[in-house]
Formats: C-alpha cells, structure tokens, sequence
C-alpha cells in the first residue's frame, strides 16, 4: 500500500534548467546540497560530490573562492563525468566572483549555475560594475543565477537606505519589518537589475536566508508575493544534530504546504566523524513525509513503551532502514517504484498488526508475555508466522523477496 501523495496547488513559477535539472515551473521539488572539502582538493571535492549524488543530492554546490579553486572545477567535473556522475555543479561566490569568472572560462563552462549573494558581490561604486560582469558571463555562457541574499550578509546600503525612508515615514515600521523587506527588496531589485542586463527571468532563482524559524517564514511570504521566480528554501546555519534538523523540518515544511520553494537545502552542521550526506536524507525525509516526493523505502515503527522491553524490534527497524536506504543507488534502476514502499517493523499486539496490514510489508513482533510469534503481512494479507531465534533474518528475507517479486523487471508490476 502507498500514502496518498500531496496533491497541494503549488506556487507557479517559470522552469529554470539546471544541468539536467529543472528547478520550478512544476517540476518536482529538488533536493540540493554543498560540499565542505577544499575544491582545490579535487580528489576529496570528487569523493564528497559523488557521495552526495549517490544519497540523492540533484546538484552540488562548491565554495569557488579562490584561483587554485577555480582551476579546480573543470577538472572536477570531468572526475565526476569518468565515474558516471552527472550531477550538475554550482559555483558559490563571494567577494571575487566576476574576476574568478572572467578569468577561468573553463570554470564558468564546468559550473551548471552561477550563486551570488548581492550583499557580498562588491561595495560602493564596484558593486554594480561586479555584478554586471557576473550576469553577463552568466548570459554568455547560458548559465542559471541563483540571486541568495543572507540575514548575515545583507547589503548595508539596502538597509540604511530603508531604515532613513522608514524613519522619516509618519507611521514608521518596527525594525524586524524593515530588516524583513530589504531582505525581499535586494532579491527582488538585484533579479530586476540582472533582467535589464539581459538575463531571462527563466534564467533566475531567488533565496532569502534567514536563521531564525518564524523570520524564514515571513520572508519567503513575503518574497512569493513578489513574482514568479523559482524559488530555493533553505534555514541558514540550522545547527547541528536534532536542533539543526528540527528547526529545518518547521521552516521548510510550512512553507512547503503553502506551496512556496521548487528546490531546498538542509544546511546541518555535521556532528564530528558523521558523513555530510545526513543533509540529503532529512532534505529527502521532509519531502517524502509531506507526501510531495518519493525517494526510498518508508520503515514505520512504534516508539515502544512497556509492552515492548525487549529492543529486538529497535534492531530490526534500524537494521532494514538501514539497509533499504544503502541499496537505493543500485535499485533505483533496477526495481522502479521501490522508492514507494512501505515496511514495518512493529513491537506488540496493540497497532502492530493493523500497522502491518497497511504496509507493502510488516512485521508485528511479540511485545513482553505475548505467544513468542510474529505474524508477517504482505499487502495486507497475513502470510506467515515466525517464530524461533532467527525472526529477524527470515524478515529481511522475506522483504528482499517481495522486491524482487512486486519491483522486479519483468513481474509485470
């Protein structure tokens, strides 16, 4: 069985072609996310770009900061196309972009779209001469812009000048409002300003990051009512471990259901030693559990309480999750539609066995003083008990066989 999928009316915006990827004008939404090695190290850039691929990141963005970074990115891309890699690349710029750009073509070439933050592209007179230069190179080549203005970067001479219009205004606006509207006016008159330097609108994503839940929300209001550019949703320094993912989750997932953001990135703070793929998998949980995409299997499991002291069925939950997200980089071709099902893994006889009729597959294992069984349903029909020491292994099995038998090419599913 399958979750009824979202079908909320989203925000129209025009497409903008990424790559091989289209960000709006309908299109599901992406999931993106931003390497943290060295890109002058091109080995660890190639190993962390294609781990982030593999998890289900649709683009990478890469810190282009300097010249040996610059220099790096063509040969980048050319490492990630040897293995097989397509995943679009985007340039992150701040401070020296139109000069990075100006002088490294094969860069500009390498990169599927540009990033450019107004606040950072130059001050006083150089500003809009830099910024020209970085929307001409962008039109010359073809190239995407995602206009991201920052709360921590913001352009100062937006804000002052708001802040003296709203002092002299007879009733003047607290400063959070004013903050909130420079935030929206430097997107909205920079994207306005790369138009009139030639750049179509289907060429232009907009993003106003903030790192505050509620301040997020009301920008990107804010910011939708403004027109018709693509969109990209993201928290600014979210934090790290539950902090980082649950403040995400809250912006992100009401912004979402309001139908605003074609594309998002979690920006999580890794916990030490912790892989940076984690970013991809809570960007691909939010969408999958809001019902607007699928990317792997579902695992649904009971907290537990104290029907369930033994923790058999917290091992299997976390052992076929585990193992079901691992094999998606190779099922993804091999079993179409996998990326919908539903298992699971439940602890005792009060939801266990309605939970389990529910899935594509589950199992309701015996909670404390129950019969030592565990019947198993298979789209909602009971097939077999298990019994004995080995449950948890014939589980597996059995999940494993029913993706060969309801994904597998060929069975005519």
């Amino acid at each position: 069985m399958s979750h009824t999928p979202n079908t909320l009316q989203r925000r129209q915006t025009l497409p903008v072609t990424v790559g091989s990827v289209t960000i709006g004008g309908g299109a599901p939404i992406v999931v993106q996310s931003m390497t943290n090695t060295d890109t002058a190290d091109i080995a660890a850039t190639v190993h962390q770009v294609a781990e982030l691929a593999r998890a289900g990141s649709e683009m990478v963005r890469l810190t282009v900061n300097h010249e040996s970074a610059a220099k790096a990115v063509p040969a980048i891309r050319e490492a990630l196309d040897a293995q097989g890699c397509h995943v679009p690349l985007v340039g992150d710029f701040h401070f020296n972009g139109h000069r990075l750009l100006t002088d490294y073509p094969e860069c500009a070439l390498a990169l599927a779209k540009y990033r450019i933050n107004p606040g950072n592209v130059g001050k006083g007179e150089k500003k809009d001469s830099q910024f020209a230069t970085m929307i001409e190179l962008a039109c010359r080549y073809d190239r995407p812009v995602r206009i991201g203005v920052n709360w921590g970067s913001l352009d100062q001479e937006v804000v002052a000048r708001m802040m003296d219009e709203n002092a002299r205004s007879s009733q003047p606006k607290d400063s959070e409002q004013i903050m909130y509207e420079a935030m929206v006016e430097s997107a909205i008159s920079s994207a306005e300003r790369a138009e009139q330097l030639g750049l179509s609108r289907d060429h232009i994503i907009l993003s106003c990051k903030m790192s505050g839940v509620q301040d997020l929300i009301q920008v990107y209001r804010m910011l939708a009512a403004r027109g018709n550019y693509a969109l990209h949703l993201g928290l600014t320094e979210a934090g790290m471990g539950s902090k980082g993912i649950v403040a995400s989750t809250a912006a992100l997932s009401v912004l979402l259901q309001e139908g605003i953001g074609d594309t998002i990135r979690v920006s999580l703070t890794p916990e030490p030693g912790e892989s940076r793929t984690r970013e991809v998998v809570v960007a691909q949980e939010i969408l999958q559990s809001m019902g607007f995409r699928s990317f792997a299997p579902m695992v649904t499991a009971c907290p537990g309480c104290g029907r369930t002291t033994s923790d058999t069925f917290q091992h299997l939950a976390k052992d076929i999750q585990t193992y079901l997200r691992e094999q998606m980089p190779v099922w993804r071709g091999q079993y179409p539609g996998i990326e919908t099902m539903q298992v699971a893994v439940m602890g005792c006889v009060v939801n266990g066995p309605g939970e389990s009729k529910h899935a594509n597959i589950g199992i309701s294992l015996p909670g404390s003083g129950e019969r030592p069984a565990a019947p198993v349903y298979v789209d909602g029909e009971k097939v077999a008990t298990l019994k004995g020491e080995g449950i948890a292994e014939q589980f597996k099995r059995m999940v494993d066989e029913y993706i060969e038998t309801r994904y597998g090419r060929g069975t005519g599913a």
